[in-house]
């Protein structure tokens, strides 16, 4: 289950509501998405995208040439309403402020010109082909807080219980002036003109004709990208991981098995991966770091890639799907669950709206009694309505991203479990 932080910033950002604001789910990373703040994301697939933007340790006015004329002043305005939800030492009243950048102060800021020489790290992000954001509105806690656990109740409380998943913090305290939420623009850095050699940049609203947001895809799903296109990218991975040696494979699957288990350390991971920047990390971190500079593999094969492919899958699910899949590796039920969730994708892939589904029992059988409660467990934190003895939840299609990378990740994990592809 989600953290009390992320808990509290989602329950926020439904109440308030709001166009394009997105929750902060890590405090740690609260100081990092204020105004003008500079994010990035790259993904690995076209079916699901880091949940999370990834902030660079830049603000746009470190990219910009000085100016002597004052862009203007942010915008504060305090917001009321409860955002408890259940959760004790609560952020209540008039405890958040929204911090945004006036409309005139933008558009001074997109007329300034970008230093020269480029920073380096701009330059970087274009040849990974990162897209980048920047913060234009923040909501912030005006008062320090602690939030503890109260009445809230476990959506899978009972499988927690019997299958000895780990208990989250019970109690957290949020200083003052930490971000909850945010929205962001695309940053697109464009040529001035043909006789011009600096770079001027330009920021564009989410849904702008060249930025495409993730909840509009969800929305907007072309008909034609159909489950098809999804089973191919997979197997495409799929089969390069079964050209690996036997050892490689087991050291890959068991590093995966241990940082299940510890989110900021797959999270640290991951960003060494996406920066491309593999320097030195302890524990089964380490040791997949150790494998990728060994270079014992065929040269057609970029196993950094294929890394990032399933480490980015297993970003996109929340802790509770991790514990899960932990479970599940070491029960051996990845194949079953694997086919049980492609039985539901690829039926119902193309339809934007909730529809019945039937779950095949012959793919039920073999799970068996705990198994069977694991993978329920997983649909159900997809977003899926799951009962044990009820074989016709519905399908919903803020369900389809999640169910999409659990896919991806059962594919990748069991043909690890099949080294060689045998």
């Amino acid at each position: 289950m989600p953290s009390i932080f992320e808990y509290v910033s989602k329950k926020m950002v439904k109440n308030i509501g709001g166009k394009d604001l997105r929750p902060v789910k890590c405090l740690l990373d609260a100081t990092k998405f204020r105004q003008l703040n500079v994010l990035r994301k790259n993904s690995q697939s076209r079916f699901w995208e880091q949940p999370d933007d990834n902030p660079v340790g830049f603000s746009l006015m470190d990219i910009l040439e000085p100016s002597s004329s004052a862009p203007g002043h942010l915008a504060t305005a305090l917001i009321g309403g409860d955002i408890s939800a259940g959760v004790e030492g609560s952020v209540s009243g008039n405890f958040i402020q929204a911090v945004s950048i006036p409309d005139p102060k933008l558009e001074t800021l997109q007329n300034r010109k970008l230093l020269h020489p480029e920073p380096s790290f701009l330059t970087e992000c274009r040849m990974r082909g990162d897209n980048l954001y920047v913060v234009t509105e923040a909501i912030e806690l005006t008062k320090d807080t602690v939030l503890q656990e109260g009445s809230r109740v476990e959506t899978l409380g009972k499988l927690a219980a019997n299958f000895s998943l780990k208990a989250r913090e019970t109690k957290l305290s949020v200083p003052q002036g930490t971000v909850l939420a945010y929205r962001k623009k695309q940053l697109v850095i464009r040529k001035q003109g043909s006789g011009e050699k600096k770079k001027r940049l330009k920021v564009k609203q989410e849904g702008g004709e060249t930025f495409h947001c993730i909840s509009k895809r969800r929305i907007e799903e072309p008909l034609h990208q159909d489950f098809q296109l999804l089973q191919e990218e997979v197997s495409c991975n799929t089969a390069l991981l079964a050209q690996l040696s036997k050892d490689v494979q087991a050291v890959i699957f068991h590093s995966i098995l241990s940082l299940l288990g510890d989110r900021e350390a797959l999270c640290g991971l991951t960003n060494m991966l996406e920066l491309d920047r593999l320097g030195q990390m302890e524990g089964p971190g380490g040791i997949i770091l150790d494998e990728l500079c060994q270079g014992t593999r065929p040269p057609w094969i970029d196993l950094k890639s294929l890394i990032l492919y399933l480490l980015q899958a297993l970003m996109v699910l929340s802790d509770t799907h991790l514990d899960m899949l932990a479970l599940s590796m070491e029960k051996g039920i990845l194949l079953h669950q694997r086919e049980l969730v492609r039985s539901i994708l690829q039926p119902n892939f193309k339809y934007p709206w909730c529809i019945p589904l039937t779950l095949q029992p012959q793919l039920l059988a073999p799970l068996q009694a705990e198994g069977l409660a694991i993978t329920y467990g997983l649909l159900e934190e997809c977003g899926l309505k799951m009962e044990l003895n009820n074989y016709k939840p519905s399908w919903d299609l803020e369900a389809k991203m999640p169910m999409s990378a659990l896919y991806g990740a059962l594919s990748l994990l069991q043909q690890l479990t099949l080294p060689g592809g045998q």
